[in-house]
């Protein structure tokens, strides 16, 4: 699929913003990849990953995106469980693309555990690089199989 007239969004929580920045860098680099030039992309970013999904839900409804990608990191330690977090917002997700018809993708992760040592933090900021690259080919895929559907 020609993709340069398509235009995207990114949202990403800012909650773990140094862990979370990866995903969407190594996201911006796969699309430029597939011929998605930077200018296309657009990047939003919201308190946490609680807001992606009304946010993700106003972008599609916008009509100016052929897919939406949320990116962040839900961990245990905030005033929430993190399991309703996670439960919310990934549902949240699913039921924007579904009432919108927008491909909206998640790269929101939720460790079963996290803490704030060198370890975690050196293994997430490896493993959002693979999820934003994942993120970007899911996207080019599903936008190219969207364009081929009857209209």
């Amino acid at each position: 699929m020609d993709q340069s007239s398509s235009r995207f969004a990114f949202v990403q929580a800012c909650w773990h913003k140094d862990i979370v920045d990866q995903s969407r860098d190594a996201f911006l680099q796969a699309m430029a990849e597939g011929g998605v030039a930077r200018s296309q992309i657009d990047l939003f970013e919201v308190p946490g990953a609680f807001e992606i999904p009304l946010h993700a839900k106003l972008l599609a409804k916008s009509g100016r995106y052929q897919a939406v990608v949320g990116a962040g990191l839900v961990v245990d330690g905030g005033i929430y469980r993190h399991e309703f977090v996670a439960q919310a917002v990934i549902s949240g997700l699913m039921q924007v693309q579904l009432e919108t018809e927008v491909p909206v993708l998640s790269a929101v992760l939720t460790p079963q555990h996290f803490h704030e040592h060198a370890i975690h933090q050196e293994f997430f900021t490896r493993h959002f690089q693979v999820k934003g690259r994942e993120a970007a080919s899911a996207c080019l895929a599903i936008t190219a199989a969207v364009a081929k559907l009857p209209r």
